[in-house]
C-alpha cells in the first residue's frame, strides 16, 4: 500500500517562468515549504526575495537533481514549457528518482501524452484552460467560471432578470433551467448558502452550478 502524501509536504518547483513563479510564490504564501529551481541565474535571483528557497540548477541533469535533494521530495511541479524536450527529460529524471507525485505543464495535447507516458501523474494545460475560461467570460454575463472534468461548472454571476424578486422554488431555477444556485452574496454581506426560500435581488451575486451548456443558457436569459 502506497503511503498517502501529506497535504503540507514540501514541493519542488522546476522552472521559474510565469507559471512556475506563480505556482511557487502561491505555495510560499500558503506556508508550504518550496524549493524552486531554474537553470537561469537571473530568474533565480529575481524570485529569491519572494520565494524562500531558490537554487540555480539544470534539472535536465540527473546528477544536478540528486545534488539538490530532489529524491527527498514527494511532490514536484515541472513548470518548464518553452522546451518540450527539456520538460520530458526533467519529468523522466523525476520518475527515475522515484518522486511519487509529478505535476507537469504541457503546451499541447501531444506534449501532454508524452509526459503521461514518461510518468507524470498530473498534466496541466494552463494556456488552453485559461483560453477556454476567457471564452465564457467575454460575454460579460459571468464574473468567474470554473470547469471540472465531467462538464460540471461553477460560475459567479449576477442573477438573470427572470429569477429576481422570487424565491428559488418559485423561479423554477432547477426545474426550468436545470441549474443549482449554491450561494448568494448581497452587498456588504458575506456569501450565504442558498435555500429554497432564498430570494435574489438586482444587486446580489450568485454562485451557480450545472453543465456548461445549461449555465450558458441560464446566463443568456438577460439582465
Amino acid at each position: 500500500m502506497v503511503d498517502r502524501i501529506k497535504h503540507d509536504a514540501p514541493v519542488l518547483v522546476i522552472g521559474l517562468g510565469r507559471f512556475g513563479a506563480a505556482c511557487a510564490g502561491e505555495l510560499d504564501r500558503l506556508d508550504r515549504e518550496v524549493l524552486a529551481i531554474d537553470e537561469d541565474m537571473g530568474l533565480v535571483q529575481k524570485w529569491s526575495e519572494r520565494i524562500t528557497h531558490t537554487v540555480q540548477a539544470d534539472a535536465r541533469n540527473l546528477e544536478a537533481l540528486k545534488q539538490i535533494g530532489a529524491a527527498d521530495f514527494s511532490i514536484a511541479v515541472v513548470a518548464v514549457g518553452s522546451s518540450i524536450e527539456a520538460s520530458v527529460l526533467i519529468t523522466a529524471n523525476l520518475v527515475d528518482l522515484k518522486v511519487p507525485q509529478i505535476w507537469a505543464k504541457a503546451v499541447s495535447q501531444s506534449h501532454g501524452k508524452i509526459l503521461t507516458r514518461v510518468g507524470a501523474n498530473h498534466v496541466i494545460y494552463p494556456e488552453a484552460e485559461a483560453g477556454e475560461r476567457v471564452a465564457h467570460l467575454v460575454s460579460g454575463r459571468m464574473l468567474d467560471f470554473i470547469q471540472f472534468d465531467d462538464d460540471f461548472v461553477l460560475v459567479k454571476m449576477y442573477p438573470p432578470k427572470p429569477i429576481r424578486g422570487l424565491n428559488l422554488t418559485e423561479s423554477g431555477v432547477r426545474t426550468k433551467h436545470r441549474i443549482t444556485v449554491v450561494g448568494v452574496k448581497s452587498p456588504g454581506k458575506p456569501f450565504t448558502y442558498a435555500t429554497a426560500d432564498t430570494v435574489v435581488s438586482n444587486h446580489d451575486l450568485i454562485i451557480v452550478s450545472g453543465t456548461s451548456a445549461d449555465i450558458e443558457r441560464f446566463a443568456a436569459l438577460g439582465s
